[in-house]
């Protein structure tokens, strides 16, 4: 047993300049539960390029937490997903799992698998990406049986370090705000540098649509590994509402 992981210990693979994956991940955790991160390293110039490389490193970079007992790896990068499309990333978690023996959570299978629990077809977007990449998250989404009934996008070409990871999160909400509930199944937050905690908790009240992000998406499922209650119709519910983690980022951001 660990001692601050008493109930189960992840893995995260997060890309090399992600600086909301951890941050999040911690938010999101229940007590009981604690994660070990690694990153995902690249130097190729642009971001698809980069994607690529997360993806096939993705074993490899496991490979960083030796023997530490961990019950599954969650790997926080929806982009790269995209980019190979939903039988590439099914067949590599496939060799992962068997190699490892232990289980491999992407985070577009988790929203997906999220939004099949939910009963969710008819969804709403918020993208952080610049246009290729939401085209490529489009098709992707829709390859899983969804359909796509509004994109809004919180993409920033100007930002000072990276278009994705320095969006605030009032450009995410802004955003947000901009998808009629009343048209949707559901709303996905994509990506997992854009921070979207605040504005789920701030859209959630009094809406029986869930609001979703590939952030909340992998951590619910990663601790599903662990404890299976947490499918359930209910308890799915009560999580990506904030139960418990609403909290938790009520203390991080006081």
């Amino acid at each position: 047993m660990v001692e601050y992981a008493r109930k189960g210990l992840i893995g995260v693979l997060t890309p090399q300049a992600n600086t909301t994956v951890e941050p999040e991940f911690a938010i999101l955790m229940p007590p009981g539960y604690a994660f070990l991160n690694a990153r995902l390293v690249s130097d190729k110039p642009t971001i698809s390029a980069r994607l690529d490389d997360y993806f096939a490193t993705m074993e490899s970079t496991i490979t960083q937490f030796a023997n530490a007992p961990i019950g599954a790896v969650a790997f926080a990068c929806t982009g790269a997903s995209y980019l190979q499309g939903i039988k590439r990333e099914q067949a590599a978690v496939e060799a992962i799992e068997n190699a490892r023996g232990i289980s491999f959570v992407t985070a577009g299978q988790a929203v997906a698998e999220a939004l099949r629990r939910f009963g969710a077809r008819r969804i709403g977007l918020v993208s952080p990406y610049p246009a290729d990449l939401t085209e490529a998250s489009i098709a992707y989404w829709r390859s899983h049986g969804l359909e796509i009934a509004a994109v809004a996008g919180a993409f920033d070409a100007s930002s000072k370090f990276h278009p994705i990871y320095d969006l605030p999160a009032a450009r995410a909400e802004g955003a947000l705000a901009g998808i009629d509930l009343k048209a949707v199944d559901a709303v996905v937050m994509l990506g997992t540098g854009m921070p979207t905690l605040g504005p789920i908790l701030a859209h959630t009240n009094g809406s029986s649509v869930p609001i979703l992000s590939c952030m909340s998406a992998l951590a619910w499922r990663s601790l599903v590994v662990f404890d299976r209650d947490l499918a359930e119709p209910g308890a799915m519910q009560r999580y990506f509402a904030g139960d418990g983690w609403r909290e938790r980022f009520a203390r991080a951001m006081a």
